[in-house]
């Protein structure tokens, strides 16, 4: 095999135009071989297979900087610089499934969001100007999807400006982000792609350009890098010329030689350039094609032959929100839902085929679409605006003065709240509870099962003066926790027996973690301790009933799925203080740091967050009160 040979990006210099073809079919067999197994990002690579070949024939990269926004196109890119094993691709200890500057100097920016990859290329480019490296060079690979994002369109203001700064701009552009991108940007490039004119005209002169002597091959590139007159002329490629950015395209995004044609023309120009390569997400293999919502965008553990998941998935947190906003649709004609590029993963896709005129695709742009959703408020409606929690972080700042200091009635549904896991750092939600403390009037739930993210949806959507978040985790739903009683608007999950007169601990529950919560309370009660578990329901702001209820206790600890630092422990050790209430109160949460790609079970150990870990600490806290310190042994937590 061709790529077993590729310990590095120079061994693909010695390759003849046949090998290069053969090395992208080894290429495609051994992503879908190697992703179904493991699962992982794997339309979008089969999509880049010949590009990325192309970017490291024409660019020395780590010299020269190959930059991949978000990064979940970066398997070939693996391949290619010598990390072949991916048995272990996104679990602990083996390759992440985004760019890692800790696997190899080729990665340059870790697993990021979206749009965010020419905001890094501009800096890379004034970094060569300013240090005169004349000899290095800038590649930034972005999708036509993430170009939807406003950060891109940022960068891009201030990359055209510098007409004398070289950097080669990569459109890959596949017609979708997860599922098809839309917008006027689409718009525009679908018209790019289908102008072939301008193709057409070089294609029919190229044979007798290259069989003049002397002048014809290099005639035939200066015509297929023609300046704006030409081009307008044949196909409307002035909106990116008119913002001073030169525009080859489009081109094949799977004829390599074409692809290395245009990238060396694109290194060889002295500003920046934009290389527009049309490529087939999911390419190669047909359940990939066929699969409609998003081409295989990320993937289980599949049967490579099928594309079929091996094992049947149960009901997730994001069925179930799905399918109680279609039933809250047709009861409430005002409700909308918005999207940020994502209808299938955060599950407004059923919403949207049951009411097609009232769903909205911003694109990957979290920013407008919480202004937008304050507008939608504004104007009589209920926006439901449904994300990934890490991503909600982008637009925090509208959140604060658009949605909440107009006291905007918007809900903001996040999905993957708390450890994810597997995707690693940039994807784990661990902030939202954190940011969100500080924006006043906000009213946020945590739903422990199923039943509570139906009945708590439904509250939030009520809600016509603030703004409202429900969050819940990554994957399956847990069984039903039934709550015992109800103190204050919380939820009483477990009392101690009647005949204790002041109960040791009471265990604050937040959202997930109410299973695990309900056993170190009876990890507890094998120690002898007694204890109350209580799930606030609605984490901000605090009950009110809290502080009196934590005040019968000797012990306050809370338990969430999220950074510890300004979380929801936070929250209720200042609403103790503020009531007078002197208990001790221990938060158990996320550390601030960020963490590696594991299962989410992994990583809950890695940290502490497990029912054992955190009784034993309980326990040893509560035999502090109780006058044995720490030179006499503590009871042990089986």
């Amino acid at each position: 095999m061709l790529l077993t040979r590729i310990k590095g990006p120079r061994d693909l210099d010695r390759l003849s135009p046949d090998q290069l073809n053969q090395l992208a079919t080894e290429i495609r067999s051994f992503l879908v071989d190697a992703v179904s197994k493991t699962g992982g990002h794997l339309g979008p690579n089969l999509g880049v297979v010949e590009l990325t070949i192309a970017l490291h024939r024409v660019f020395e990269s780590p010299k020269d900087k190959i930059l991949f926004d978000t990064g979940h196109q970066a398997y070939v890119h693996k391949l290619l610089t010598g990390r072949q094993d991916f048995t272990g691709l996104r679990t602990k200890g083996g390759l992440s499934g985004y760019p890692s500057r800790a696997e190899s100097d080729h990665d340059v920016i870790e697993n990021s969001h979206a749009s965010t990859v020419l905001g890094w290329a501009d800096g890379f480019a004034k970094a060569n100007q300013v240090l005169r490296r004349e000899d290095h060079h800038v590649a930034a690979v972005i999708g036509d999807g993430a170009l939807t994002g406003g950060m891109a369109w940022e960068a891009l203001n201030n990359i055209a400006a510098a007409k004398d700064r070289p950097l080669v701009i990569v459109v890959n552009d596949n017609e979708r982000s997860y599922g098809p991108t839309i917008g006027g940007l689409a718009d525009h490039l679908a018209t790019l792609r289908t102008t072939d004119g301008y193709e057409r005209f070089l294609a029919r002169g190229k044979d007798i350009l290259e069989r003049t002597p002397v002048v014809g091959k290099p005639l035939y590139e200066t015509l297929h890098g023609a300046k704006k007159g030409l081009k307008d002329f044949i196909a409307p490629q002035g909106m990116f010329e008119d913002l001073g950015l030169k525009y080859i395209g489009p081109i094949d995004g799977h004829d390599i030689e074409a692809l290395e044609s245009a990238l060396t023309r694109a290194k060889r120009f002295s500003g920046p350039v934009i290389v527009h390569c049309l490529t087939q997400k999911g390419r190669g293999y047909t359940p990939a094609l066929e699969h409609e919502a998003d081409r295989f965008h990320a993937v289980g553990v599949i049967h490579p032959d099928t594309g079929l998941p091996v094992k049947t998935a149960a009901a997730s947190w994001t069925s179930v929100f799905a399918d109680e906003m279609v039933r809250i649709g047709h009861e409430r004609p005002d409700v909308v839902g918005i999207t940020a590029a994502m209808l299938h993963p955060v599950g407004l896709n059923k919403f949207a085929e049951a009411f097609p005129d009232r769903i909205y695709d911003v694109g990957i742009a979290e920013q407008h679409g919480a202004t937008s959703a304050a507008g939608l408020a504004s104007g009589g409606v209920h926006p439901v605006f449904a994300v990934y929690a890490t991503f909600l972080n982008r637009a925090f700042d509208q959140v604060l003065m658009d949605v909440a200091l107009h006291k905007c009635g918007v809900t903001f549904v996040l999905d993957r709240a708390g450890v994810t896991g597997d995707d690693g750092a940039s994807h784990n939600g661990m902030w939202d509870m954190s940011i969100l403390q500080v924006v006043p009037g906000l009213r946020l739930a945590a739903p422990r099962d199923a039943e509570q993210l139906r009945a708590q949806l439904r509250e939030a959507v009520e809600v016509k003066d603030a703004p409202t978040v429900v969050r819940f985790s990554k994957g399956v739903v847990g069984p039903a926790v039934p709550a015992v009683g109800r103190i204050g608007g919380m939820d009483l999950l477990r009392e101690p027996s009647p005949e204790v007169d002041r109960p040791d601990v009471l265990v604050v529950s937040v959202g997930a973690f109410a299973p695990m919560c309900l056993e170190v309370a009876d990890l507890l009660d094998k120690q002898g301790i007694s204890s109350t578990v209580v799930d606030p329901r609605w984490v901000k702001p605090v009950d009110e009933a809290l502080a009196p209820l934590a005040e019968r206790h000797r012990v306050v600890i809370t338990v969430e799925d999220n950074g510890r630092a300004g979380g929801v422990g936070s929250a209720v050790s200042q609403a103790l203080r503020d009531a007078g209430v002197d208990v001790p109160l221990r938060d158990f949460g996320i550390p601030q740091r960020f963490l590696d790609h594991a299962l989410r079970k992994e990583i809950l150990a890695e940290i502490g967050l497990t029912a054992p870990d955190i009784a034993r600490q309980v326990t040893g806290l509560v035999a502090k009160l109780d006058g044995r310190y720490e030179d006499e042994p503590a009871a042990t937590v089986d």
